[in-house]
């Protein structure tokens, strides 16, 4: 009976060693957790608090995928601001860009640098989407892979800057045609087709 109890308390003290092992890995597994999760959040993270602290807010900003020439970046500007904010450029290491919007020619919807650049009007959003204003790629040096990260800087009309991130994702929805001199005016733009 003696050698029970004392395997027993063996056994017991060794259960609780092996719990408090488990319980002492789990707290660093949710540790770590944490910060793999604060760290692959912190591209929207950093890319948010660049942008609260910049000119305007930028809600989910993303690049359209492209193996290759013309691709473009999207996001939903916020002005916060009680006046009027206008983005005269943006540039970015992966390609020379232009500010675009899509418009109505002789019966055509297509593409052309905006003239005057984007306005987002105070207390107001302004939404960059495929189809309508966006930050245009105009050549793009290497593959721009789904997940892939870059970096944006904008240009105000008032000469300051704001630079964000925005993650490649692959996109089809508006079948937009990003080759120079498609369509009926090659000069300013390239035409868009939208999807039936």
């Amino acid at each position: 009976m003696p050698s029970t109890t004392r395997f027993g308390s063996r056994h017991r003290s060794a259960a609780l060693v092996a719990t408090a092992a488990l319980l002492a890995a789990g707290v660093a597994g949710c540790g770590s957790s944490d910060a793999s999760t604060a760290a692959a959040s912190s591209p929207s993270v950093s890319a948010s608090a660049s942008t609260t602290a910049g000119v305007v807010g930028i809600r989910d900003p993303w690049v359209k995928a492209a193996d290759k020439g013309m691709t473009a970046a999207f996001g939903t500007l916020v002005n916060d601001a009680d006046t009027d904010v206008t983005i005269t450029g943006a540039s970015t290491e992966a390609s020379p860009m232009e500010l675009h919007e899509m418009t109505m020619k002789d019966g055509k919807m297509v593409m052309q640098a905006k003239p005057g650049g984007i306005v987002i009007k105070a207390k107001s959003t302004h939404v960059l989407e495929p189809g309508g204003d966006h930050l245009m790629l105009m050549d793009v040096k290497r593959p721009v892979q789904a997940g892939d990260e870059l970096s944006f800087t904008l240009t105000f009309a008032d000469g300051r800057t704001q630079t964000f991130s925005a993650v490649a994702k692959p996109f089809t929805g508006a079948q937009e045609s990003y080759a120079p001199g498609h369509g009926a005016n090659p000069t300013p733009g390239m035409s868009m087709s939208p999807a039936s």
